[in-house]
This record gives structure tokens, C-alpha cells and sequence, in this order.
């Protein structure tokens, strides 16, 4: 792959209800970038969603965890063109960080020309989470499918769940943003052991719901670990989630918000057929997604 690469890289959903920085699915709404070698320097190009916002220089967070996998791996990349093309939304609670920081390491992997497989899957994997603070989001975007992730002393780590084929998820997209450290800093430094409790039941619980039954997706995401807590950053998204739990439909804050993310298990879309108000936000099927990142060689 000495000559560039292309990178696909899914966007994510995480928490899934109670499974706080431990969860994550991955989405169908994909960046697509290719990095090509140049003779010296760096040019950044960005189209889609972030135009004209992110940086187009070193401090570009593609760049930054391209280089800082190249380093990892002991290769000089040299000069790069790079090329964004951008669907999945900023600061919307749908990993665009983290599928910037995947899709950087996957494509310094690339041009390294190190399979992203075994150990060196594992690698990638602690790098993107030292990149993110934390590895539900990144984990799901590398891996694809649903994924369970923890730190294992000083290590980060991930296992990937199979969901089940009739797993049918939903964003609820508003226009207004959210920022991750925002949002962090609402939560409490402790919780009562009760509602400890409840979270690690349904926690577990979910895997079982998204994995096998369906059927038991909303008590599987329901939360009393962090979204009452962080209310004021977006009281409408959570006003759609307790609506739509109450017509029975599984809703549960994506990430750190504000989109909505509803998993049902029919084929049809269960939210727009709702008398909920949905008012400013966008709804939005996206399909699972089960491969997760994708390096190929550029012609």
C-alpha cells in the first residue's frame, strides 16, 4: 500500500442506555477518507459535514492519529495529501471523533502496510482509546457490530457482539450540538449503590437484548447512571427519550448527545408513526453496521 490508501470508517453510537463508557454499536453513516503519498508536505482537503470548520493542517485530528500510529509503528509516512469526505455529524453524540481518530490510525496502518488483525488490532484499538479518553465509541467504529469495552489496568480493550438481523436502529438527529467535556462535567462523583445496581443489571442485560432478544430492548436501555444528570445540556433530547419509552419504544441518549438513538427490532420505522414531538429534529434510520473499518489500497 506504498502508494495511499482508502479508508471507510462508521460512525457510533455509545452508552446504549445504562452501559456508561461500556457499550457501543456501530452505525452505517460512513466518512470516507484516502491519504496518497506526496513528494513533502501535508494538504488537507474536507468536504461534507466539518467544511470549513476543522483545521486543515497537522493539528487536524485525522493527521494527528495517522502520525501517531506511524510512530507507533516506527514508519516515516512522509509527505500526505489527504481528502475527507464527511456524513457522519459533528459534536451530535454519533462518534465523529472517534471515527476521525480509527480512521486515522487504520489508514497509518495502511501505508505502514500492518493488517489490521490480531495483536496488532489490539494495538489500534489501545491507541484510538488513549486518543478518545475512552474505547465504547472508538472500539465500535474499528470493529464494527455492537461492542463491550473496559480498561484492563492501563489497557484498553474490547470485545465485539454480533447483533441480532433484526436489530433496526434509529438517530434522532437535532440541529444543535453538544461537546463531550461539557457534558462529563455534569456527572456526579458518585451515584447511589442502588442505581449502580440497576446500570450494571441492564448493562448486562442489553448485550443479551441486542445480541438474542430483541424483545427486551427497552428495560435492557433503560439508565439511572448518567442522563437524568445531564438533563440541562439537552432537555428536549431527553424529553424524546421518556416519550418515546412511554409508547414502548427503546430510546436512549447516543454518546454525550443530543441525538436520540431508538433500537427496535421490525422492519418499519417505529418513531416517525409516534404522536411524539419531534419538532427540530431529524429522524433518521441507519442500519448496523457489521464490518467496521475498512483499509483498501489506492490504485
Amino acid at each position: 500500500m506504498s502508494g495511499g490508501v482508502r479508508v471507510r470508517v462508521p460512525a457510533s453510537s455509545a452508552n446504549l442506555g445504562a452501559g456508561f463508557d461500556a457499550l457501543g454499536l456501530a452505525l452505517a453513516l460512513h466518512d470516507v477518507l484516502e491519504v496518497r503519498r506526496a513528494p513533502s508536505g501535508l494538504t488537507v482537503r474536507v468536504t461534507g459535514e466539518g467544511a470549513g470548520e476543522v483545521p486543515l493542517d497537522g493539528t487536524h485530528l485525522v493527521v494527528r492519529a495517522l502520525r501517531a500510529a506511524c510512530e507507533r509503528l516506527g514508519h516515516d509516512p512522509g509527505g500526505l495529501e489527504l481528502t475527507c469526505a464527511n456524513a457522519i455529524p459533528h459534536a451530535r453524540g454519533l462518534g465523529s471523533s472517534a471515527a476521525a481518530i480509527v480512521a486515522g490510525i487504520a489508514a497509518g496502518y495502511g501505508l505502514a502496510g500492518v493488517a489490521l488483525t490480531g495483536s496488532a488490532l489490539d494495538d489500534a484499538l489501545h491507541l484510538a482509546a488513549e486518543f478518545e479518553g475512552h474505547a465504547d465509541n472508538v472500539a465500535a467504529s474499528l470493529l464494527g457490530g455492537a461492542v463491550i469495552a473496559w480498561l484492563d489496568g492501563d489497557r484498553f480493550r474490547a470485545a465485539r457482539v454480533e447483533p441480532h438481523a433484526d436489530l433496526r436502529p434509529v438517530a434522532i438527529i437535532p440541529g444543535e450540538q453538544s461537546a463531550t467535556h461539557v457534558t462529563r462535567g455534569l456527572l456526579p462523583a458518585v451515584v447511589p449503590h442502588g442505581d449502580a445496581a440497576f446500570a450494571a443489571g441492564r448493562a448486562a442485560l442489553a448485550v443479551h437484548a441486542i445480541a438474542e432478544r430483541p424483545d427486551l430492548l427497552l428495560p435492557a436501555t433503560a439508565d439511572t447512571l448518567h442522563q437524568d444528570y445531564r438533563e440541562k445540556a439537552w432537555p428536549e433530547s431527553l424529553r424524546v427519550v421518556r416519550e418515546l419509552r412511554a409508547h414502548g419504544i427503546a430510546a436512549a441518549i447516543s454518546g454525550a448527545g443530543p441525538t436520540v438513538l431508538a433500537l427496535a427490532a421490525t422492519g418499519a420505522d417505529p418513531v416517525s408513526a409516534t404522536p411524539v414531538d419531534l419538532t427540530g429534529f431529524t429522524v433518521r434510520p441507519i442500519a448496523v453496521d457489521r464490518p467496521g473499518v475498512r483499509v483498501d489500497p489506492l490504485d
